[in-house]
């Protein structure tokens, strides 16, 4: 089955802007996960229907296109790893079991695909992503000033200076942070989509935000004393 690129959102260019990016208009009455309808178009799909696949990825793109741009950092790989994650989707969806959490499982795949992109770059791509201000305001407490156009650059700068260090992550880490902290699974599912447990995901996370708080504030030394 081809997975038709007309599925997939059109998105900015540029990893700057991908910010917090990706605007995506979900349809009217989007499927959860306990949805009994997303049962249906799953069975269906399973047996070879082709419309109901098309709903599945319909209600799935957004999900697959922010975790691949927000772990992978720019829009042609994330383009490419949701088209590659849509047909694992498909070739595999006769193991999928209905008492699994079908979106957790389809965070699987695509943390696999990124994994997997991920070893064959030959060089790091940075990301552009926003983190709750748990995060964001622990480690960069910059002054803002009242001119819009600097409050602009400063977050600017703020949101360049995380994403570099979350691109030094290992990439356990980066998947608990970008899944907890950006897509906003609790740490239960988490664990499931790492198939890990709970405790070592509440671990990585808190290394994680660790190293961001290091990175960040070793830069921000550097940077004050060079211009000293």
């Amino acid at each position: 089955m081809k997975v038709g690129s007309t599925l997939i959102v059109n998105a900015p260019s540029g990893a700057s802007e991908m910010a917090l990016a990706v605007e995506i208009q979900l349809p009217e009455k989007a499927l959860t996960r306990n949805d009994a309808s997303l049962a249906g178009l799953i069975e269906r799909a399973a047996a070879g229907e082709s419309a109901a696949f098309e709903q599945i990825m319909i209600h799935s793109q957004q999900r697959v296109l922010t975790l691949s741009w927000r772990m992978l950092g720019n829009e042609a790989d994330a383009r490419d790893a949701s088209q590659e994650v849509f047909l694992r989707v498909y070739k595999y969806l006769g193991r999928f079991r209905q008492d699994q959490d079908f979106f957790a499982w389809v965070y699987g795949i695509t943390l696999n695909v990124c994994r997997d992109i991920l070893k064959q770059r030959q060089r790091r791509s940075y990301q552009f992503i926003s983190f709750p201000s748990e995060v964001e305001q622990d480690v960069v407490d910059a002054p803002m000033e009242q001119d819009d156009a600097e409050q602009s650059a400063i977050r600017k700068q703020r949101h360049e200076l995380i994403s570099k260090a979350i691109a030094t992550l290992p990439y356990k880490e980066r998947a608990a942070i970008v899944l907890r902290d950006v897509e906003g699974l609790s740490t239960d599912e988490v664990a499931q989509v790492l198939k890990s447990s709970p405790t070592t995901v509440r671990s990585q996370i808190s290394s994680a935000r660790q190293k961001i708080r290091e990175y960040c504030r070793r830069h921000l030394r550097l940077e004050q004393n060079y211009e000293l």
